[in-house]
């Protein structure tokens, strides 16, 4: 969804809690300049609903809006309770953290807070799997390419290389950091594809290089 979307969802969600639901009302909390072509958009794409004038969720824009606000106010806790950061820098912060944190991040970072209730602005947040399971340890979010079985796929995070023409080679190979790519095969030599490439790598450079994990395995090829 565009991120233009999600700060209409998201603003439609905090007049809602204040009991406003009209249009103008909702332009009012929206960071981004709207339209009302942009709430005919969200309303064919079956989000949200217009009576008269009245807008509110369907359900499946409240729980898409549910995951915004979620990833929102965890955003401002940890910005607030880790960084120290207050007020309009915290909420500019948050609401560029929200469109980018993958749903492993957002569950470690709630575990690691302690599965908060409430925003530093006292707004509840909405509860996520890991607050239902009462998780009360942090999985690794950052592994080593290394860790990820085949069919499985991970987002580069960083590399570390040995040498500075270890890394050379791996950039020029086209794996920076963002790059979304899939463990092949691990066995006789690590194999990844990424975007229209298929490159073999050595075990002692792979374990150089560290990855979110962005997917689950899907299947159980060798």
């Amino acid at each position: 969804m565009k991120e233009k979307y999600e700060e209409i969802l998201e603003a439609i969600w905090k007049s809602a809690e204040n009991g406003a639901f009209s249009l103008e009302e909702i332009k009012k909390r929206c960071d981004v300049p709207v339209s009302e072509d942009d709430f005919s958009e969200l309303e064919n794409q079956k989000l949200i609903d217009n009576q008269r004038g009245k807008i509110t969720f369907s359900s499946e824009g409240r729980r898409t809006a549910e995951k915004i606000i979620r990833r929102n106010r965890l955003a401002a806790v940890l910005l607030n309770s880790i960084l120290k950061l207050r007020n309009s820098k915290m909420e500019e912060l948050a609401c560029k953290i929200e469109h980018t944190l993958l749903p492993e991040v957002e569950e470690a970072i709630c575990t690691l807070l302690g599965h908060p209730q409430v925003s530093p602005n006292g707004k509840p947040i909405p509860r996520g799997k890991c607050c239902e399971k009462g998780a009360m340890t942090v999985n690794n979010v950052v592994i080593n390419l290394t860790d990820l079985k085949p069919g499985e796929r991970g987002k580069v995070s960083y590399i570390k290389p040995s040498n500075h023409s270890q890394l050379h080679q791996l950039l020029s190979f086209g794996v920076n950091p963002g790059v979304e790519l899939t463990v092949h095969r691990t066995v006789p030599t690590l194999c990844i594809k990424f975007e229209n490439t298929e490159l073999a790598l050595d075990e002692e450079i792979a374990k150089n290089i560290f990855v979110v994990r962005t997917s689950a395995r899907t299947g159980t090829r060798l």
